[in-house]
């Protein structure tokens, strides 16, 4: 690797864990460049923390949601940077595809072979977009919510435009007839962020990684034996509770969790699904 290359990793790295040059130098050496892997090593010396910094994108783009008859779509178009995000051609271009994307049930591989209103092929129309524009541009992620589950709720968060934004999410609840309600519902999971409804929802992996992670920091500041355990423990159980949509804190009322709120409702209202999108995240 050259050195240019090795210092904008270090640059990289510096960005996302807030250490310094030596510590970040360091890292990545002992992980032969790997910034992830880098990122781990610093937590578990106990030098990083987690933050909200390790969820930075310099992605940009729009989200747009489509709705028809209590059905949901929500696609990503992403671009490099916010001004093409702006830029007329690609805003139409992008309320053209997200009409077209409810067709398809959010089906991104059946999209790009539908025709637009010119008769080109979407894929087609994205190259010389592409072309014109001078910027990568990408469809990223979809998702389609179906009424039948529940009512969907949706939360456009600083709208741009009618359903078109940086931040989308979607809330589909069972027994709830409620606008009010669902809007907030939808509003919280645009501001905490869950990972799942409960526990049940959340990759065994993440949580045996953060487990290992949580253990070594713990182990690196001297703890030892039972203490490590019980330290781990109440960390993960609290990593569980911040991040499983019913556990975390209802952002309407801080003494009240999601659970409670659901409980206060005069019917016994579920929550089927969520999905929360915002541009560039986890690029």
């Amino acid at each position: 690797m050259s050195n240019k290359n090795i210092m904008e990793n270090v640059k990289k790295l510096r960005e996302l864990t807030g250490v310094g040059f030596k510590d970040c130098k360091l890292a990545l050496d002992e992980n032969n460049g790997d910034i992830e892997k880098s990122v781990e090593f610093l937590r578990k010396k106990g030098i990083a923390k987690a933050s909200k910094k390790m969820g930075r994108s310099a992605s940009e783009g729009l989200i747009l949601v489509e709705e028809k008859n209590g059905d949901v779509s929500v696609i990503e178009i992403n671009s490099e940077t916010d001004f093409v995000a702006k830029n007329e051609n690609f805003l139409k271009f992008c309320k053209e595809i997200s009409k077209l994307n409810f067709s398809v049930n959010g089906n991104l591989e059946k999209l790009k072979s539908l025709k637009m209103a010119d008769k080109n092929k979407v894929e087609d129309n994205l190259i010389n977009l592409i072309s014109k524009i001078g910027e990568k541009i990408t469809l990223r992620r979809s998702k389609f919510l179906k009424k039948e589950n529940g009512n969907n709720y949706v939360y456009v968060h600083s709208a741009i435009e009618k359903n078109i934004g940086k931040i989308v999410s979607v809330v589909t609840l069972k027994n709830c007839e409620n606008k009010e309600f669902g809007l907030k519902m939808a509003m919280h999971v645009a501001a905490s962020n869950p990972l799942a409804i409960n526990e049940n929802g959340i990759d065994k992996k993440l949580i045996d990684k953060e487990l290992e992670i949580i253990t070594a920091e713990l182990e690196n500041l001297g703890k030892k034996g039972e203490m490590v355990e019980k330290i781990s423990k109440g960390k993960i159980n609290k990593f569980i509770s911040e991040n499983t949509l019913l556990n975390q804190i209802w952002i309407m009322d801080p003494k009240k969790t999601v659970s409670d709120i659901l409980k206060e409702e005069k019917k016994q209202i579920e929550i089927v699904d969520f999905t929360r999108f915002k541009v560039g995240e986890g690029i």
